[in-house]
Parts: C-alpha cells; structure tokens; sequence
C-alpha cells in the first residue's frame, strides 16, 4: 500500500495516522514469547510480564529485550498466555464498560501466574494498571483484588532500579538524550530511576533533554484526535531533542517512540528512538529468548 502511494490518498486524517506506523517487524519477533524464561544465575524473583497489544504486534524486540534483562538480574519471567488488553485505550477513549471488562480479565491471568510482581514495559499500561483499584473500587466481588493486583504492578525500569544491575556489563558507545514519557514521569512519578540504570552502562553518554518531562504529542489518542495540536508538541519536542546533538533518543512507551519517529522522519534526522530496555540489553552478551 506504502509503496502504491496509495497511503498517501487516504482521505481525511487517515494519512496522517497511517504515517504514525513503523514498518511491519519481521515475523520472528512478531512470534509469542516463551511461556516461561528461566533466571540467570541465583534467582532472586518470579516475575510476570505483560506483553502489551501494540508492543507484542510492533516492538516485540523490546519484549524480548525485557524478558532478557530481567533473567539476568535473576528474575524468573513468566509470560501469561490468557492476558490480553490491559484496557488502557479503552479507558483512554472513554468506553468505560469496556475498561472493567478488561481489568477484570487482566487481574484474573496475572493472578494465575503466582508472580512477585507484575513487570509493564509500556507506561501507558502500567499508568492505567497502578489504577485498577480506584478503577473497581465500586465492583464488590473485584475491589479488593483489584487493589491488590495495582499494588503488585511495577514499571520495568522501577523495578530494576532497586538492586544494581548486575554485571559484567559490556561498553555501548552511543551518546544518547532521554524523554520522560508523561504515564510515566507525571503519572507514576518515575524521573530518576531511568536515568540511573542509563549511567550504569559503561561507555553511555547521557546528554540531558530540555523540556524532558513535556508532552510530545502522542498522549494516548491525542495524535489521532488532536493532530494538530499533538504536531506543534512533537515539532517542539524533535527540535529539543535534535539540539542535544545526541545519536538516539531513548524512552519507555510505545506511543511516544511512534511520535518522536514520525517527529524525526519529518525532518529527514536519522536518529533511531530506542526503548530504554534495548540499551540495556545492549550491555549483554547476544543470548535468551
């Protein structure tokens, strides 16, 4: 369809959105996780990880990075086969019946996999799923799982903040800026533990982003509704990040990672966008699922 130019005939705003999308991955990474990828080393949790509806379709890599990381800081992932849409978008567009549904069978196939804790890469995800028990609190039968399943949710980087990466870490030499996507750095009040896993990686420069904690424009649907307004945050956002002079742009959320691309296409900058679990496995040895 790209190559017709037929993506560019799309009538109304679809030509717009159509241009949010990144090429197709490759069908190896588009594949399921393992059910089960066991920890490196001494085991220091069972983790469960939610593998995300467009993560699983368009940044499976950063799944596997995911899961990678975490076994060798000893975790035991567990990748429930019975989760699906964690209701987030549907929160987000205001379908509310349809969020309780989707929170009720989310709690229920995390409760099955008896994990430690419940590992979102995805910050909108994670945002939302801190928020089942004020999102249930009215559902008798569901509140108090409900608050006992937001309490057990971690975002990927606050969880491996707490113990020191463990090593031995290779070198990345790439200098790099860093975004602070809005579900996570306003709603889960996560700022400094990012940038801490980023200064353990020998040979990372880590170049400070002005405007860091603003909007870039995708904020959930926004770039879909609010084009126009979602085009002047992520032309703001692209000129801070290309002032920093660094190579890459790293961040935590898919959304964002769609807009900044776009933002950087737009301007024919070849910077990529990573996601802060790539550079971290960065620092490993090419190994695991």
């Amino acid at each position: 369809m790209r190559a017709s130019g037929l993506a560019r005939r799309l009538p109304g705003p679809l030509a717009a959105w159509e241009a949010l999308l990144p090429a197709l991955p490759r069908a190896a990474e588009r594949a399921p996780l393992p059910p089960l990828i066991p920890a490196a080393g001494a085991r220091r949790a069972r983790v469960a990880l939610l593998a995300g509806c467009v993560q699983s379709v368009l940044f499976g890599a950063h799944n596997r990075a995911t899961a990678r990381v975490l076994a060798r800081q000893g975790c035991e992932v567990v990748v429930p086969a019975a989760q699906g849409c964690c209701g987030a978008l549907s929160a987000h567009g205001g379908e509310h019946a349809g969020a309780l549904e989707l929170a009720r069978r989310t709690i229920a196939a995390f409760e099955a996999a008896r994990a430690d804790a419940v590992v979102v890469n995805t910050s909108g995800c994670g945002a939302h799923m801190k928020a089942y028990g004020h999102l249930l609190a009215d559902d008798p039968a569901w509140a108090e799982r409900a608050r006992r399943f937001a309490a057990s949710v971690v975002d990927v980087a606050e969880f491996l903040a707490r113990e020191p990466l463990r090593g031995p870490l290779a070198p990345v030499s790439l200098t790099v800026t860093y975004h602070d996507p809005c579900h996570v750095v306003h709603g889960q009040k996560i700022r400094s533990e990012p940038r801490r896993l980023l200064a353990q990686i020998p040979g990372l420069s880590v170049v400070e982003l002005a405007e860091s904690d603003w909007c870039c424009g995708s904020a959930g649907l926004y770039n879909l509704t609010q084009p126009e307004m979602a085009t002047r945050l992520r032309e703001r956002k692209v000129g801070h990040v290309l002032a920093t002079g660094a190579e890459a742009v790293v961040t935590a959320n898919p959304g964002c990672i769609l807009q900044i691309q776009a933002g950087l296409a737009a301007r024919g900058a070849p910077l990529r966008v990573l996601h802060l679990v790539e550079v971290l496995d960065r620092a490993y040895p090419a190994d695991g699922p």
